[in-house]
């Protein structure tokens, strides 16, 4: 385990920002974990834990003791007839796992396919998509006390989850280091297609609904991203950094009144709208300014063409937020961490 000083994180962010970390370091177990905390003790430095960073706007340089969570690993911890519970690292990448689960047939998160990240961030942010949100498969995590250094374990009502939230964004921010996620999957699939371009494009893929297979609506996922979302290899980006907006049903009705084409998801007594296409319908889908932009594709990606600057990335995104609630009286809350 080393430390190294002043290192560049363009390589270690999705939006390909250059900053650097005053401290930075690798683990690759929980002993490492409270070793690299007491370090940061010694030094009388603050804490940053890094993962897949798919989620986070570097808009500065880090003074902080950045910590790169590598532990990996996917244990089964129990089965019976129906379902498996399966252990896995938190530095495990999101993707690989989703595709290790379809391959042992076990079900649940294929419709969380191509998400970007680790999965020490999926209980953080509570990640879903195509209808399918993790704490639907969650069972329960393992996570360092940054204070006393213990390990301690959170069940599902612990976490709190909701919409792209959990404990660990608001009262447990910045208190745990988590390392290790057990989710219990399905022995038995029962496919989720109702969701967004699922059942179309597994239509187009020549696959009726009497016949389809996880594996078949992986494969139609990350089909549906590939065609929206840019590649962050390619252009510097965070996925989604919008989170669809919940209004009141009497918002929507008076919204739906001007525009009758605004699509809506109801959730009991209020109604989700797309992000995306209140940023469409307000002019910003691929316009572009200097290196940074929004995408032509997916107006809810903002994107870094090359060598833009996180503090323009995040200027850039509170102007879309002003206009937005402007013209629909409606306010966009970033999903994306500002650093």
């Amino acid at each position: 385990m080393k430390i190294q000083e002043n290192i560049s994180l363009k390589s270690y962010n999705t939006f390909q920002i250059d900053k650097k970390a005053r401290f930075f370091t690798e683990v690759q177990s929980i002993q490492e974990v409270q070793k690299a905390l007491r370090m940061a003790e010694d030094r009388k430095t603050p804490v940053f834990i890094l993962g897949g960073g798919s989620n986070i706007l570097l808009t500065k340089d880090i003074y902080a003791m950045v910590i790169k969570m590598n532990i990996t690993g996917i244990t089964v911890q129990k089965e019976d007839q129906n379902n498996i519970w399966v252990k896995v690292g938190a530095g495990e990448i999101w993707h690989d796992f989703v595709q290790y689960a379809i391959k042992q047939n076990w079900a649940g998160i294929e419709n969380l396919s191509l998400i970007p990240g680790t999965v020490g961030a999926s209980p953080m942010q509570n990640i879903g998509a195509y209808g399918v949100e993790i704490k639907e498969v969650f069972d329960h995590l393992e996570a360092v006390n940054r204070k006393t250094l213990e390990v301690e374990t959170f069940n599902h009502d612990q976490c709190n989850f909701g919409y792209r939230e959990s404990i660990f964004k608001n009262t447990a921010r910045d208190k745990y280091v988590i390392t290790h996620v057990t989710y219990k999957l399905s022995k038995q699939s029962t496919p989720n297609i109702t969701y967004g371009a699922i059942k179309t494009t597994l239509q187009e893929m020549g696959i009726s609904e009497n016949e389809i297979t996880i594996d078949d609506i992986s494969k139609a996922v990350i089909s549906i991203r590939q065609s929206k979302l840019p590649d962050p290899k390619l252009i510097g980006n965070a996925g989604s950094f919008f989170k669809n907006p919940v209004v009141s049903l009497e918002h929507f009705e008076k919204l739906k009144a001007i525009h009758p084409t605004i699509p809506g998801y109801p959730q009991s007594k209020e109604v989700k709208v797309p992000a995306a296409w209140l940023i469409e319908q307000a002019g910003w889908k691929g316009r572009t300014f200097g290196s940074i932009g929004v995408h032509k594709n997916q107006p809810l990606v903002l994107v870094n063409y090359g060598d833009g600057d996180g503090e323009a990335i995040k200027a850039l995104s509170e102007k879309i937020q002003t206009d937005v609630e402007k013209k629909f009286k409606v306010l966009l809350h970033p999903e994306v961490n500002f650093i």
